[in-house]
């Protein structure tokens, strides 16, 4: 690895070298490095020693791709938790862990960290978010960036720029003003580029920021004036995948690899751009020279991999990261859960215990080993105590999925064949296993036949169900049930509906054991890069109480146990890429549930496993509520860590949890006539609650821990000659108990003059300057310095197209909380300075 290629160096004299030997190769050579050779790799060329570079999904994990059967990833908290942490050793801990799984998958480049703000807690990718601020959002990113990268894996910073929502993501035109896109939805970028971030990926949507309107990937103004020459981003600029639509804008306007591959807009038809003049050349080789500097900085041309150094246990640290970020909503003083005797008698009780929610739907989805169930992890923590584990009701609606081992002959789980257009067989083959996928399929298969003959042995009304994309037939016991002639593409994928499809539901009452045979004619997805594929979930639910009695079951429960865990939240119907929700309510009869069970056991612990804000209409009954996000793998284990103590539940909202669904600021992204205007400006999450001045469930930066706290003094404000302020601040734990706590401060802008500029004028009413956190041994205290970078006191002059910093004293307050402030101090900013660029 040469000095220059090393994060936050000046590399400009290698990019020229490098210009120069792509200066050497024919042209369609050089083109063809500039598109995917297949889902996940890019060309080779073996004149220039450049191997293929290997992608793989993020940001929970490190996916893989695909090519090996049976293929396992550790599975890490969602964002939103890490985000929650408000901790930026754990992020980069995080970072160099995924590097660690990158190279175990043969992968180089990680599509993570996702750094687009939580502008709308109904973004359906609002979990794999970190925050609503873009400073906190920046300072976590960063540290994963650099976690990454300092272990020669290579982070792939996205979406680029204004993805914030999903409803017609490929499509809609984010309307963002020059000033608010600088200070909230670039600025998370901009630190990224400062971290020495090696790759960007461009969004799907378009743009307009008042300079020019197109998609990201063809957006010269944002892409090459902005992020490549004034941010001075060296790295390469990756399309989402199947973003890219157009040959020469996109080439002009920035984008350096266009994947997957093959096919797409580039390959021939951008050599013919390039001969008729439509394309400088010298585009094409500072494309070329950015990917070859990306491959080095991998390890794929001139010089190997640099050598891994993290070796810690990946599993503990999941398990440490989940508790570590979980945040206690409530927490009772008179009983506090960790410090009660061990239960003789536990009743967990909720959907989400029976089926936890540990990762959101769509293309972060990885598939870990295995995932430790509240069950498993409650017995674990007290083996001694019998357990008894109630649903309390469905909170699904798609049944789960079919299980074929047990329900199907042996060695006949599912007959599978292939047809040509004319429906002629070209292959048959019986499969033991099924994931829900067929890939990679030649372009002569036209339709794939699914049949399995499925034992119902138990009495009582089943459903059956095909959950699949259009284009398919399904029949049960020769009755057609579903179908659509209609055949699918790639917008299955785009939309994410091929990740969780719907189906038919068909009812077969059994009376005795009886096998049923169930046929999906399937037409063969022609997903572009993606490939040829098909897609069948094989659901199945028996006969089973109703609701009603599964939640008197679970209330009974409650009341003859010591210890009762209600665990409540969303699922992969709920939160999930492609889609927004249409509720901030709890999916089934969640909210019911916790009503009756804290009626029979006050003491109920509720947990909530959700990524994103949902509504708690019994928040204040509840004695004790945990959020504990979407948490992966050891999900069972760290809920248990945190009940019994074992691990501070340090966690800090990322975000505002509203108690009205009325209140929300942002409460939808839904385009109108294609656009999504961002009318909130600068005042996005919590700057918005505090101007509007409505109160939420609990506000941003909100988190009880185990133990209480005092904020003491707080010592004047001082000034460094970059104009940064420090100051200190002295807290003790006043509880029984080791604690750790995140002290948060918070600006509040001098008066503006009637005379001064819009942005001096407009500024929110608070918002967040700086944060630290400390560890501190039950009744000590201990002195924790706060830097507020200067930039948290500029603003965007639209007209100058710079920095300023408007005069005057700014308040700094200190707390735990943006609306739990216990210390305030003022610094003096310097006279209004412009001209920083």
């Amino acid at each position: 690895m040469t000095p220059q290629s090393r994060p936050g160096a000046d590399t400009s004299q290698e990019l020229d070298d490098l210009r120069t030997r792509a200066q050497r190769l024919p042209l369609r050579d050089k083109v063809r490095l500039l598109t995917g050779q297949s889902m996940w790799r890019t060309h080779g060329h073996d004149a220039l020693g450049l191997r293929p570079v290997v992608l793989s999904d993020g940001p929970v994990g490190v996916r893989g791709t695909s090519e090996v059967e049976g293929e396992t990833s550790v599975l890490f908290p969602s964002p939103s938790a890490i985000g929650a942490t408000w901790d930026r050793d754990v992020a980069h801990e995080t970072g160099r862990a995924f590097a660690r799984e990158a190279r175990d998958h043969g992968v180089d480049v990680v599509l993570a960290p996702q750094v687009n703000i939580q502008r709308t807690p109904v973004g359906g990718r609002h979990f794999e978010c970190y925050a609503e601020d873009p400073y906190l959002t920046a300072e976590i990113g960063t540290a994963v960036v650099r976690g990454l990268q300092d272990e020669g894996v290579a982070a792939c910073v996205k979406h680029y720029v204004a993805n914030d929502s999903e409803t017609d993501r490929t499509s809609y035109v984010a309307h963002v003003d020059p000033r608010t896109l600088r200070e909230v939805y670039l600025a998370p970028f901009e630190a990224a580029v400062a971290a020495g971030a090696w790759s960007v990926m461009a969004a799907y949507n378009q743009v307009d920021d008042d300079t020019e309107t197109a998609p990201m990937t063809a957006h010269r103004h944002l892409v090459t004036d902005v992020l490549k020459h004034e941010l001075g981003f060296d790295g390469a600029v990756v399309s989402d995948w199947v973003a890219t639509h157009t040959t020469a804008e996109s080439a002009n306007g920035g984008l350096d690899l266009v994947m997957p591959g093959p096919g797409g807009p580039w390959e021939d038809r951008l050599v013919r751009a390039v001969e008729d003049g439509l394309v400088p050349e010298a585009e094409i080789d500072d494309k070329v020279a950015r990917l070859l500097l990306l491959a080095r900085r991998v390890g794929a041309l001139d010089e190997p991999a640099r050598p891994l150094t993290d070796e810690g246990d990946l599993r503990e640290l999941v398990r440490r990261t989940a508790a570590r970020g979980t945040v206690v909503l409530r927490s009772d003083a008179a009983n506090p859960v960790w410090d009660r005797p061990a239960p003789r008698s536990i009743a967990l009780v909720g959907p989400n215990a029976v089926r936890p929610h540990v990762l959101g739907g769509g293309s972060s989805t990885v598939a870990p080993a295995h995932v430790v169930t509240p069950a498993e992890g409650l017995a674990a923590r007290w083996p001694d105590a019998v357990l008894t584990v109630a649903r309390g009701g469905d909170a699904r609606r798609l049944a789960p999925r079919l299980d074929l081992a047990a329900r199907s002959l042996p060695d006949q789980a599912l007959q599978v064949t292939w047809l040509d257009a004319e429906g002629a067989t070209l292959r048959k083959e019986v499969l033991a296993h099924w994931d829900g996928f067929l890939r990679d399929l030649p372009d002569a298969v036209d339709t794939v036949v699914l049949e399995a003959d499925v034992l119902l042995d138990e009495p009582g009304d089943h459903t059956l169900e095909v959950g699949t994309v259009p284009g398919h037939m399904i029949e049960v016991d020769g009755v057609v049930v579903a179908h659509d002639p209609r055949r699918s593409g790639v917008e299955v994928i785009l939309d994410s509906s091929i990740n969780n499809p719907v189906g038919v539901p068909a009812l077969v009452h059994v009376d005795a054991p009886r096998r049923v045979h169930v046929t999906a004619s399937l037409l063969v997805t022609r997903a572009q890069g993606y490939g040829n594929l098909v897609r069948a979930e094989l659901r199945h639910r028996v006969p089973a109480p109703s609701v009603d009695e599964e939640i008197a079951e679970a209330v009974a429960a409650a009341g003859a146990a010591d210890l009762t865990v209600v665990v409540v939240g969303t699922n992969e119907e709920v939160e999930s890429e492609g889609w927004d929700r249409t509720s901030l309510a709890l999916p089934g009869r969640q909210d019911e549930l916790v009503e009756r069970v804290l009626d029979a056991d006050p003491d109920a612990v509720v947990v909530v496993n959700a990524g994103a804000p949902v509504l708690l209409p019994w928040l204040d009954r509840a004695r004790t509520v945990l959020w504990v996000w979407f948490p992966g793998q050891e999900a069972g284990h760290s809920i248990a860590d945190v009940l019994a103590g074992a691990v501070e539940p340090a966690g800090r909202l990322p975000w505002t949890l509203p108690a009205d669904e009325a209140d929300v600021p942002v409460p939808h992204a839904v385009p109108v006539d294609g656009v999504v205007e961002y009318t909130d400006g600068v005042h996005v999450g919590h700057r918005a609650w505090v101007r509007s001045g409505r109160v939420p469930a609990a506000p941003f930066g909100h988190g009880l821990g185990w133990t209480t706290w005092s904020y003491d003094e707080v010592g004047p404000a001082s000034r460094t000659p970059d104009g940064d302020a420090a100051v200190t601040v002295r807290v003790t734990n006043t509880g029984s108990r080791d604690g750790r706590e995140t002290v948060q401060v918070y600006l509040e802008a001098p008066d503006a003059p009637a005379a001064a500029p819009v942005a001096h004028r407009d500024r929110p009413a608070r918002w967040l300057g700086g944060f630290a956190s400390v560890d501190v041994a039950a009744g000590e205290s201990a002195d924790v310095t706060l830097t507020v970078p200067r930039r948290r006191f500029e603003v965007w002059d639209t007209d100058g197209e710079r920095w300023d910093l408007p005069a005057g004293t700014y308040r700094l307050r200190v707390g735990r909380s943006i609306d739990d402030l216990r210390l305030d101090t003022a610094v003096r900013a310097l006279e209004s300075t412009t001209g920083r660029e």
